[in-house]
């Protein structure tokens, strides 16, 4: 095989990373860079969408480099994103018209209280399986178009496009203001509140709700397939771009969670835990998700029900930026080693309000149970422990929409290294969790589409094979102990509660 490689772009939420990926699956090669996070005021999350752009360029030369690799070893490249973040550029000059909206930004409240109208959140589930939320990009794009000045009307005129940050960088890799390709793929269309869940394309009667003109919507494919060439003059000229998949998607695919009713959970700046149900749609009714698992060339959609959980890793960054706790986040497991339990102290982490399965945006964090025993050790542990109790709170709302009951759960991420959290996390749900021996499933996952449509894999077959299991933990806890800390977490979880009204900013 003349080609070595296939190359995986991960954009994600805080750091944009290349990764050259062998035919067997492992990593030749890694570049990463870290981007801005902005925070103009309480509850607004920003990215700079050029610097994305740039560090992309970079980390992509870094993965070349480092490897002693060129573009002529590389057979496709795939692409994985942040899902929900929402960047509007100018398609004449190629420049964003106002900084990338972020999915944890909930400036989009009042937007999304007046499009739910007196029908409330679930006013469009049944069209699109989400819930009407500032999470998602459709009310992100109305408030660029609202508040910067001349948007509105230069997307009328059909000057403006909108991507999430999959399309704007497939977009720049295949020419830009030159012939840039404005598509994206059915995961990604499917966190917007504009596709319909059922036909997999642009709703008419959404665009219309949420206020987005249709044409500055990119082109909805599958999650493999060839998009686009690299363009001249770039890292990868002539290579071609045929894999396309939302983070959490391309995680469920680098598992291997091929079959119906096999799940993963991802543990990053949030957590989002994805259950393949098949070809069809399931609705929730215990307030997770209906979205597109992944769509292979012209076979059919796979579904998925999904919890998405705002903050997780990013409590620990939290604890390490603004509480001053420690320096690296990896010393969070040195601390909470320290104590045998969290000393009766719980932490609710709803910065962003709260995602599945509660989805109130009224929500904001707190930290209860304190008393003159409680020190900064219970706190790392308290924080650790939010993560798993978080997500058996999902998992106890996927057994019940799914009619099946989890019996393990394979996990990835960067927060699977703590051994601490993952031991808890086994305690509380009650089966075994399982780390591959690969960790980076998301940007594993999109080489794998890309590299599927290229024929440099033969489709689902060779990603099981190819996938191996590094570790697991089995539930150690007494089923009282575990009841006893989830009461207590459920307890606290309903003090954060009706916070924000008129007098909360």
């Amino acid at each position: 095989m003349s080609k070595k490689y296939v190359l995986a772009i991960d954009q994600g939420t805080t750091s944009s990373r290349a990764i050259l990926f062998t035919h067997e699956g492992t990593i030749h090669s890694v570049g990463q860079l870290e981007h801005d996070q902005i925070f103009p005021q309480a509850g607004w999350v920003e990215h700079n969408p050029d610097q994305i752009w740039n560090n992309v360029r970079e980390v992509v030369g870094l993965a070349l480099t480092r490897g002693n690799a060129t573009y002529e070893d590389v057979a496709a490249v795939g692409i994985t994103n942040q899902r929900e973040t929402a960047v509007v550029w100018d398609k004449t000059t190629g420049k964003p018209v106002y900084n990338a909206i972020v999915w944890q930004d909930t400036r989009t409240q009042k937007i999304v209280d007046t499009i739910a109208g007196d029908e409330g959140a679930d006013r469009y589930k049944k069209v699109t399986g989400l819930p009407l939320a500032t999470y998602f990009s459709g009310p992100k794009v109305r408030w660029i178009l609202e508040n910067v000045e001349g948007a509105r009307e230069a997307a009328e005129r059909g000057d403006l496009l909108f991507g999430t940050t999959d399309t704007w960088v497939l977009w720049n890799m295949t020419g830009g203001t030159e012939g840039g390709v404005h598509v994206t793929d059915v995961t990604n269309a499917s966190r917007t509140l504009l596709m319909n869940i059922e036909t997999l394309e642009w709703d008419d009667a959404m665009c219309e709700a949420i206020g987005v003109p249709r044409s500055m919507l990119p082109e909805i494919k599958s999650s493999s397939e060839v998009y686009g060439h690299g363009r001249k003059g770039g890292l990868v000229p002539g290579v071609p771009i045929s894999g396309i998949l939302g983070d959490q998607q391309a995680a469920t695919f680098g598992q291997a969670c091929f079959e119906k009713g096999t799940a993963k959970n991802t543990y990053g700046t949030g957590n989002f835990m994805l259950m393949n149900t098949g070809t069809e749609p399931i609705h929730s009714e215990n307030g997770l998700l209906t979205t597109v698992c992944y769509k292979i060339g012209d076979a059919p959609a796979v579904y998925a029900l999904e919890g998405s959980i705002a903050v997780t890793g990013s409590l620990i960054q939290w604890l390490r930026d603004n509480l001053g706790l420690f320096e690296d986040a990896k010393d969070v497991e040195y601390l909470a080693h320290k104590v045998d339990d969290n000393g009766g102290a719980y932490i609710v982490p709803a910065f962003s309000g709260l995602f599945a399965p509660h989805w109130r945006p009224d929500a904001r964090g707190a930290l209860v149970g304190l008393t003159r025993y409680v020190n900064k050790n219970h706190i790392a542990r308290a924080a650790l422990e939010a993560v798993a109790f978080q997500t058996r709170e999902v998992v106890d709302a996927m057994n019940a929409d799914s009619g099946v009951e989890l019996t393990e759960l394979k996990v990835d991420g960067g927060m699977v290294a703590n051994e601490l959290l993952m031991q808890f996390q086994a305690d509380q749900l009650g089966v075994e969790v399982i780390r591959p021996q690969v960790a980076e499933t998301t940007a594993l996952g999109a080489a794998y589409a890309a590299g599927i449509a290229v024929g440099f894999w033969n489709g689902e077959d060779d990603v099981r094979n190819n996938w191996a299991e590094d570790k697991r933990w089995s539930p150690a806890d007494s089923e009282d102990e575990r009841a006893r800390q989830y009461r207590n977490w459920k307890k606290a979880v309903s003090k954060t509660l009706d916070w924000v009204d008129g007098d909360v900013k």
